[in-house]
């Protein structure tokens, strides 16, 4: 795949990032199926669940909810929503063939710029998956790159197993956290079917 769609998409996508309220962000509900089972339309699903779940488990936060902890040596909500950014950053960077440079600051981002890019991010690596064919995964390596010119890189195999599971994994701990905060997920959220009622 050409490198000007990586450059297209995310122009087309970051155009809308900080510009949406709530209501208009990605994966309220899941995007339809694709009509055939590829490799890109497979990984392009997975990554609309991880879209899906992330905004569901977001949705409706609270500041108090966000320094909520289950304790003393845990992360907070908002430390492991920080954590969630940078592994989606860096499984989209790879779609992108793009490196990822730490450190990732996000401590300048308010919670809503956070979830609105984070949900972007997905978005980019969705549509890019999607339109994927199998040698284009040869490229979608993860790279790193670290301050003192030290990096390294690793196979796509490894940001299916590494940041896609972990941000999965991330996820399901906003989910529990939240719940132990007294604020739990929309209840109307139906997640066999990607769709959530009014």
């Amino acid at each position: 795949m050409a490198n000007h769609k990586s450059i297209f998409f995310l122009l087309f996508i970051l155009s809308f990032a900080g510009k949406v309220n709530a209501q208009d962000l990605p994966f309220r509900e899941m995007p339809p199926a694709a009509k055939i089972f590829t490799s890109g339309t497979l990984m392009g699903r997975l990554t609309d669940g991880l879209g899906f779940r992330f905004h569901w488990a977001t949705a409706g936060l609270t500041v108090e909810n966000l320094s909520f902890k289950a304790g003393e040596e845990a992360r907070t909500i908002g430390e492991t929503i920080d954590h969630i950014y940078t592994l989606v950053l860096m499984f989209t960077n790879a779609t992108m063939e793009q490196p990822t440079t730490f450190p990732i600051e996000t401590k300048d981002l308010t919670f809503d710029e956070k979830r609105t890019k984070t949900l972007s991010f997905i978005q980019t690596a969705s549509a890019l998956l999607k339109m994927s064919n199998d040698d284009d995964f040869e490229r979608y390596n993860l790279v790193f790159q670290q301050p003192n010119g030290s990096g390294q890189k690793l196979p796509f195999w490894n940001g299916l197993n590494g940041p896609l599971e972990d941000a999965l994994w991330h996820i399901g701990q906003v989910v529990t956290l939240r719940r132990m905060a007294g604020n739990p997920i929309n209840p109307k959220v139906d997640f066999m079917n990607g769709t959530v009622s009014n």
